[in-house]
């Protein structure tokens, strides 16, 4: 195994990490995948891991359910810093209007990794939303979305925020998309991350 090799596998291992222990509550150990200065990046919620892990806590008391499922990655190293793109989706049950459904949407975890003192650690991460869904967990149910409501919400994670905006979040409107500035615009700060520049936040 080349060193490179070495490294791509410590950081899938954190991807892997985080998705387990995230969905599992774990946080203890969640918090090891992260550096102090991490940072996460959603629809509905931007700003320090530490603040995620206790919002999420929230959402959980209040019976919100967000789990995640990953596919393959791609991570590139330079040195001590990475940018790891991994095939994901995000899966959220919860009621609209009135029907409890399951909105599926599929995407890209992109992240930050440095190493730091001879460990890897996720300085920020931005997920990529490329497509969504949304079915009724009884298929005979009956589902009336607000269709004027729903197409103001972005083509990638429209289902998504349609069902987070109903129980009370905020979404943020401009996150990176399949195609678009905003991708274009994010791998642009991860060729400068992997070049040594400052991380834009």
């Amino acid at each position: 195994m080349t060193h490179e090799m070495e490294q791509q596998l410590r950081i899938r291992q954190l991807v892997e990490n985080w998705a387990v222990w995230r969905d599992a509550g774990l946080w203890d150990r969640f918090r090891t995948v992260w550096h102090d200065d991490g940072v996460m990046m959603a629809t509905w919620f931007q700003g320090p891991f530490e603040e995620f892990i206790r919002v999420t806590i929230e959402g959980w008391n209040k019976g919100v359910s967000i789990l995640h499922f990953l596919g393959g990655s791609s991570i590139d190293v330079q040195g001590t810093r990475a940018i790891a793109q991994t095939k994901m989706t995000i899966s959220q049950r919860g009621l609209i209007e009135g029907v409890l459904c399951d909105v599926v949407c599929t995407g890209r975890f992109y992240d930050f990794f440095e190493e730091r003192n001879g460990q890897w650690g996720l300085v920020h991460r931005q997920p990529i939303y490329e497509k969504d869904r949304v079915d009724p967990v009884d298929s005979a149910a009956t589902l009336h979305i607000d269709q004027a409501a729903l197409a103001n919400f972005p083509e990638g994670y429209r289902h998504l925020a349609y069902i987070q905006t109903r129980i009370g979040y905020t979404v943020k409107m401009d996150m990176p998309m399949l195609k678009g500035e905003g991708v274009q615009d994010l791998y642009r700060r991860g060729a400068d991350w992997l070049a040594g520049k400052p991380l834009e936040r």
